[in-house]
């Protein structure tokens, strides 16, 4: 997978995470009587929520390097790309009883109690604390970000990838922190309505990843021998 492509699904999905999770961008405590302050803070803020994409990143990084050692990479991208379309389908099928936020309701609000509590210190480190914790929400987003990184197959890749996809949501995260209500409530419900259709482009994408059908940058055509194989082959001819 494509490090831009994690960039992208952060830019445009971004939208989306304005709507779920501008609630807490707005609620932050970005005191100081200068802009120069509120910038500080809602940097800080957004700091922290990278970094924990970075690390659930570098977590599932090693997730994939296994899966890529076991020789199954590829079937792994054609199951992601299909989790990430079902992921979609399944909530407008069945309505929003079945989505991710809600399948994870408890453990929401567990991590929303802290959310309070910090909101009351409103220092710099609390807002970083805040930032570190909103990376951990439950969010189909970050899910599909998460996919992407598995599906890099190394550790560094894969925070890397997560670190950009951080990186995408920042510009719109931070003038929500900052702007306050930028968005009109009409726009946003027609981004979140588009969302789910860039969501199903990228399942498909990792489905024609995985098959490796020889179509170039696309689904490129595997390697008949895996580096290990090769190595063993290589080693018994010599």
């Amino acid at each position: 997978m494509f490090l831009w492509t994690a960039f992208l699904i952060g830019l445009v999905g971004s939208f989306h995470c304005a709507g779920m999770c501008g609630p807490i961008a707005l609620a932050l405590p970005l005191h100081g009587s200068t802009w120069q302050s509120k910038f500080k803070g809602a940097i800080i803020y957004n700091t922290g929520r990278i970094l924990t994409y970075m690390l659930l990143g570098a977590i599932f990084g090693l997730l994939g390097k296994g899966i890529q050692l076991a020789g199954f990479q590829l079937w792994s991208s054609v199951v992601i790309g299909v989790l990430m379309i079902v992921a979609v389908l399944v909530p407008l099928v069945f309505g929003k009883r079945l989505s991710i936020e809600n399948l994870f309701g408890g453990y929401s609000k567990s991590l929303y109690n802290g959310f309070q509590r910090l909101f009351q210190i409103g220092t710099a480190s609390s807002l970083f604390s805040i930032g570190l914790l909103n990376g951990f929400l439950p969010c189909g987003l970050v899910y599909v970000g998460i996919a992407g990184a598995i599906n890099t197959g190394d550790v560094f890749q894969s925070a890397s990838f997560m670190a950009l996809f951080g990186l995408g949501t920042f510009p719109i995260m931070f003038a929500v922190s900052i702007a306050g209500k930028f968005l009109s409530l009409s726009v946003r419900n027609l981004i979140s309505k588009v969302t789910p259709y860039l969501v199903i482009m990228l399942g498909v994408l990792f489905i024609l990843r995985g098959l490796s059908l020889g179509i170039p940058y696309i689904s490129p055509k595997a390697e008949a021998l895996t580096p290990v194989v090769e190595k063993a082959h290589k080693c018994c001819h010599k």
